[in-house]
C-alpha cells in the first residue's frame, strides 16, 4: 500500500508539472502570430539539436519541384529535420551492426582449425588459459577435444550471427516503414505540413512499437540481464503518445512539442538498447583479437631494453655510444656515397658540358699529331726504300707494307743490320705506331666513360632512390586510406562497385519478395537497400564533386531509393553507375 502511494504522489506531482508547463507555453504562445511559418518556426525553437550539422546521408523522398518554393520548403525542413535524425540514428546503428556481422560471418566461412585457433588466441588471454584447461579436461575425460572446441566455436559464432541478423533486419524493416511514409505522403509535407505532422507523429509512434514487437524476444532469452533499466524481463523501450494526443485532428504547440521529445527520447533508448546488444555479441577489438603477437613483442621489446641498458653507460659500459657514434657515421657515409657524390656528379655532368668537350678536343688533337707523325715517318722510310717519291694520298697500311716487308729482310742479319741497315728505323716506326694504337684505344675508353657518367652516378645513388621509393608509397598508401570506400586508391574502388553489386543484388531479392507477397520480408530487404545506398552515397561524395559528377550520381542514387520506381529501370540506373561515373569505375592501372 505504501508503495502504490508513493507512486500515486509521483503521478499527481508529473500532472501538475505538465499542466503547469502547459499553461506557460499558452502564456508564451499569445506574443507569436499564429501564422504557419511561425508554428514551424516554434519547432526548431522547442527542439533545438534538428539543427545540428550531420554528415552526408541518404536524402528524404520530397518531391522535386519543392525545392523551388523557397519559403515553405524551408519550413517543411524544419519538420523533417526530426525525420532525418531518426534515419541518422538507423543508418549509424545499422552501420555499426553490418561491421561486426561482417567479422562474424567471416569467421564462420572458416575452417574447424581457423575456428579453434579464434576460439584459443583471439578472444583474449583469459579465454586462452580457460580454453586450454577445458582442453586438458576433454583430454583426460573423453579424449575428443578438439572437436569440442571446434562446436563451441561453431555455436559461439552462430549465436552472434542470429543476434546481429536480427537487430539489423528489425532496424531496415523500421528504416523502410519510416521511409515509405515519407515518400507516401511528401507532397502533402512540402505544401501543408502543419496538417501532416501529427499524423507522421502518430506514424512514428506505431513504428516505434512495432520495432519494440521486433527485437523484443532478444531480451526476452536473456532474463538474467539486467544491465537495462534493471529488470529480468524485457522492458517498455519506448514512450508511447497518449491516446488523447493520438485521437485529436488538431494539436497545440505543447502537444507538439512533447511528441517530439518523445520520439526524440526513444532514438535515445533505442540507441543504449542496441550499444548494449551489439557490445555483448560484437567483435573482438584488436588488441584482443591480436594479444599474441602484441604479447610476444612486448617480452622482445623487454629483452631489447634490458639488452640495451646492460650496454649503456648506466651500467658503466660505452658500447651504446660507441655503436651511435658507428651508425652516425655509417649513415653519413651512406649519404656521401650514395646521394650527395652521385647528384654532384650529375650536375657537373649536365652544367660543364662545354668544359669537358673542349678538353676532348684537346685530346683528339694529340692523337691526330700522333697519326701525322707516324704518316710522315711511314712516307721517308718508304721513299728511302723503293727509290722513288711516292704519292701524298697513299695510305698508311700500304706504307706499313713496305715497312714490314724491310723489316722482315733486316732481321735475317739483326746485329750486323742494326748498326748499318734500317732495322732500327723499322723498330722505331712500329713503336710510334703501338703509340698511336694506344692513344687511340684510351681516347675511345675516355669517351666511352664519360658517356656513362650519368649512368655511373645513377648506379650509385640506386639504393638511395629505392628507400625514398619505398617511403614515399608507405606514405602514399597512408593519405589514400585505400582499405575504406572512402579512398582514392585501386581498392577504395573495388569497394565502391561492390556496394553497388550488393545494391543490385537486393533490388532484385526486394522484388522477388513483393513477388511473393511477402511483405515483412520485403521490407526488411528495402531498409538494407537503402543503407547500402547511404553507404555508397558517402563514398561517392568527395570523389563526385571533384569530378563534377555530384548531381547526376545524387540523383541516380535518389532513384534507385524510391520504392514505387520499376526493377527492370533500377537495374538499369544500376548498371550505368558502373560504365558512366569516373569515381565507379575500375581503376585502370592493372598490377
Amino acid at each position: 500500500m505504501e508503495g502504490q502511494s508513493e507512486s500515486g504522489a509521483e503521478k499527481d506531482l508529473k500532472t501538475l508539472i505538465s499542466s503547469y508547463s502547459n499553461y506557460v507555453w499558452k502564456r508564451v504562445a499569445t506574443f507569436f502570430p499564429s501564422s504557419g511559418s511561425n508554428f514551424l518556426g516554434k519547432i526548431s525553437i522547442l527542439y533545438p539539436q534538428a539543427s545540428r550539422k550531420r554528415r552526408p546521408f541518404l536524402p528524404l523522398p520530397l518531391p522535386s519541384h519543392s525545392l523551388d518554393s523557397s519559403v515553405v520548403m524551408t519550413e517543411a525542413c524544419r519538420i523533417c529535420d526530426v525525420l532525418e535524425d531518426i534515419m541518422e540514428h538507423i543508418f549509424l546503428n545499422l552501420h555499426n551492426i553490418q561491421k561486426n556481422l561482417q567479422f562474424w560471418q567471416s569467421r564462420a566461412e572458416g575452417s574447424n582449425a581457423q575456428k579453434a585457433y579464434f576460439m584459443m588466441f583471439e578472444r583474449g588471454p583469459f579465454a586462452f588459459i580457460n580454453g586450454t584447461a577445458q582442453i586438458l579436461r576433454d583430454c583426460m575425460a573423453e579424449g575428443g577435444s578438439v572437436q569440442h572446441l571446434c562446436q563451441s566455436a561453431s555455436v559461439h559464432i552462430s549465436e552472434r550471427i542470429t543476434v546481429l541478423t536480427t537487430l539489423r533486419s528489425s532496424l531496415a524493416t523500421f528504416l523502410a516503414q519510416v521511409y515509405m511514409e515519407v515518400e507516401k505522403y511528401g507532397e502533402e509535407l512540402v505544401e501543408d505540413p502543419e496538417k501532416l505532422l501529427p499524423f507522421l507523429l502518430v506514424t512514428i509512434n506505431d513504428l516505434f512499437s512495432k520495432l519494440e514487437a521486433l527485437i523484443g524476444h532478444l531480451h526476452a532469452t536473456r532474463q538474467g540481464d539486467s544491465s537495462i533499466d534493471g529488470s529480468h524481463s524485457f522492458p517498455v523501450l519506448f514512450e508511447k503518445l497518449p491516446e488523447v494526443n493520438q485521437g485529436g485532428s488538431q494539436w497545440t504547440d505543447c502537444e507538439i512539442k512533447d511528441s517530439i521529445n518523445l520520439i526524440y527520447q526513444n532514438l535515445q533508448k533505442l540507441d543504449v538498447y542496441l550499444s548494449h546488444m551489439v557490445a555483448k555479441h560484437q567483435k573482438p577489438r584488436k588488441i584482443t583479437r591480436y594479444w599474441v603477437h602484441y604479447t610476444c613483442g612486448a617480452v622482445g621489446l623487454s629483452f631489447c631494453s634490458i639488452w640495451l641498458l646492460r650496454h649503456s653507460s648506466l651500467m658503466g659500459s660505452s658500447d651504446l655510444e660507441n655503436w651511435i657514434c658507428e651508425a652516425k657515421d655509417s649513415m653519413v657515409g651512406f649519404f656521401n656515397d650514395h646521394v650527395e657524390q652521385p647528384l654532384l656528379s650529375i650536375r657537373d655532368e649536365l652544367f660543364e658540358t662545354f668544359r669537358k668537350r673542349h678538353k676532348g678536343v684537346m685530346e683528339v688533337e694529340e692523337v691526330q699529331m700522333t697519326s701525322n707523325s707516324l704518316h710522315r715517318m711511314l712516307l721517308a722510310f718508304s721513299e728511302q726504300t723503293k727509290g722513288q717519291k711516292l704519292p701524298e694520298n697513299a695510305s698508311d697500311q700500304e706504307m706499313l707494307e713496305i715497312v714490314m716487308s724491310r723489316y722482315e729482310k733486316e732481321l735475317m742479319h739483326p746485329i750486323q743490320n742494326l748498326v748499318n741497315g734500317e732495322l732500327a728505323r723499322a723498330l722505331l716506326i712500329q713503336v710510334q705506331k703501338l703509340k698511336l694504337d694506344i692513344e687511340t684505344a684510351m681516347l675511345e675508353l675516355d669517351q666511352i666513360l664519360r658517356a656513362n657518367e650519368i649512368n655511373f652516378a645513377v648506379l650509385a645513388a640506386l639504393p638511395a632512390f629505392i628507400l625514398s621509393f619505398i617511403l614515399l608509397m608507405l606514405v602514399r598508401a597512408w593519405f589514400k586510406q585505400d582499405s575504406r570506400a572512402e579512398g582514392r586508391g585501386r581498392v577504395a574502388r573495388i569497394q565502391r562497385r561492390l556496394i553497388i553489386v550488393e545494391v543490385e543484388k537486393r533490388i532484385m531479392q526486394y522484388q522477388i519478395y513483393v513477388d511473393q507477397g511477402l511483405e515483412k520480408e520485403a521490407h526488411c530487404m528495402f531498409g538494407l537497400v537503402l543503407y547500402s545506398l547511404d553507404r555508397l552515397l558517402h563514398a561517392v561524395k568527395g570523389h563526385a564533386k571533384e569530378t563534377g559528377e555530384w548531381q547526376y550520381l545524387r540523383q541516380d542514387i535518389i532513384d534507385l531509393a524510391k520504392p514505387g520506381l520499376q526493377t527492370a529501370y533500377k537495374l538499369r540506373v544500376t548498371s550505368r553507375l558502373e560504365r558512366m561515373y569516373d569515381c565507379l569505375l575500375p581503376s585502370l592501372k592493372r598490377q
